[in-house]
């Protein structure tokens, strides 16, 4: 099997030298000409209930070629035998907690994770029940009704490592749903740690440039059938342009990673001695819990930082306000760096006792570090941490 990177390059082009082009070709079609009626009917058939594909595509609520050759590439890249795109991350759980809500109502979820993912398991917009627990009382909260495991490994926004391999054994038969956005299979691929489903938004790491909104999900066959069900039912399709973006920005994805990666390492570090921060989450420092996760289910501590400052909300703000180079805004995986405050921003839909049970406290703030010059990085932080709480580097 090629390496990782070489995958990244040429996964999902498989049929490139049939059609004789080099580049992705974009097929914008809405609907597709049926000139046998009984092929168009068979195709039909067979796409509504959940096919990869068939003779024809009929629609493109049904079916994309663009799109199938995307998830054709990302789910190489997790050791999947399928992937299932959507129009957004929030969509591709959305569907999964739609197809589970017709095998029991009740879900086991460990905290924390992306702040919309928890409202909406919450919330029982889906038909489902969600249970909040903590790793270690998976198995004993189980039961007949539980239809699902989920959790987000880092987590979203303190970067905690959970063991998908422990998670599982404790699920026993519950099937288990991993969040992997903030790794990416160049850091984690927990299908080989016994995942049922492999959830990203697409958004981030997987597009990489800030122009694309997508999700995905890295299954067997049997489920990625199952959610395309779902998916033609509800609509919550990928959009071609979209999917051309993502495959697009695949090939780069080792290499942004791994120069993310690097420049995180270096400003963890570095904040971890600034007068200005009290506590700098990151797997890659010394004392980080379930540290023997790095080396054995990810292989790197990643690009994502969060870090908490002196001075509450007020200090935050002010930091997000100072900086040059980075740019204050939500999400993160782009290939510029990222600062945000989750308790004002993309935790905000929690109550503030589930943020404060979480670690998100009003002074921190979450960092998604680009690939821009490290040394260029660390001089803007540090000159907003100055800047904002009129304390020097160290």
């Amino acid at each position: 099997m090629p390496h990782f990177d070489t995958m990244a390059v040429h996964a999902g082009r498989d049929d490139f030298a049939t059609l004789c082009v080099h580049a992705p070709p974009l097929d914008l079609s809405t609907t597709y000409p049926i000139h046998d009626l009984d092929t168009g009917t068979a195709s039909f058939d067979a796409l509504v209930a959940g096919a990869a594909q068939a003779a024809n595509p009929i629609y493109a609520r049904l079916h994309n070629p663009t799109v199938a050759r995307t998830e054709a590439a990302i789910a190489a890249l997790e050791g999947t035998e399928a992937c299932v795109a959507f129009a957004s991350g929030m969509a591709a759980l959305t569907a999964v907690l739609l197809e589970r809500s017709q095998h029991g109502k009740h879900v086991l979820v460990v905290r924390p994770l992306y702040g919309t993912s928890d409202h909406l398991l919450a919330s029982g917009l889906c038909g489902i029940e969600a249970e909040f627990v903590a790793a270690d009382e998976i198995a004993a909260r189980r039961g007949a009704d539980t239809c699902l495991v989920v959790i987000e490994t880092p987590s979203n926004p303190t970067l905690n490592l959970v063991d998908i391999g422990a998670v599982v054994a404790a699920a026993g038969p519950v099937p288990v749903l991993v969040d992997s956005t903030f790794a990416t299979p160049v850091l984690q691929r927990p299908a080989r740690h016994g995942a049922s489903w492999v959830l990203h938004s697409a958004t981030k790491f997987l597009g990489g440039h800030g122009d694309v909104i997508a999700g995905v999900v890295c299954c067997d066959q049997s489920r990625a059938t199952a959610l395309r069900t779902v998916r033609a039912a509800t609509g919550a399709l990928l959009h071609p342009l979209a999917a051309w973006l993502l495959h697009r920005g695949l090939p780069t994805l080792p290499l942004r990673v791994e120069r993310a990666q690097a420049n995180a390492q270096l400003i963890a570090q570095r904040l971890g001695a600034h007068p200005a921060v009290a506590r700098v989450f990151y797997p890659g420092l010394p004392g980080n819990a379930n540290a023997h996760l790095l080396g054995t289910q990810m292989s790197g501590p990643g690009a994502l930082i969060a870090f908490e400052v002196h001075g509450g909300h007020a200090a935050a703000a002010a930091v997000m306000a100072a900086v040059k180079v980075m740019t204050p805004a939500v999400s993160l995986g782009s290939v510029d760096t990222l600062i945000q405050h989750p308790a004002g921003l993309t935790h905000r839909v929690l109550d503030a006792a589930t943020r404060a049970a979480s670690g998100i406290t009003p002074g921190l703030l979450r960092l998604s570090v680009g690939i821009e010059h490290g040394e260029d990085l660390w001089n803007d932080l540090a000159q907003a941490l100055t800047a904002s709480t009129g304390t020097g580097v160290v």
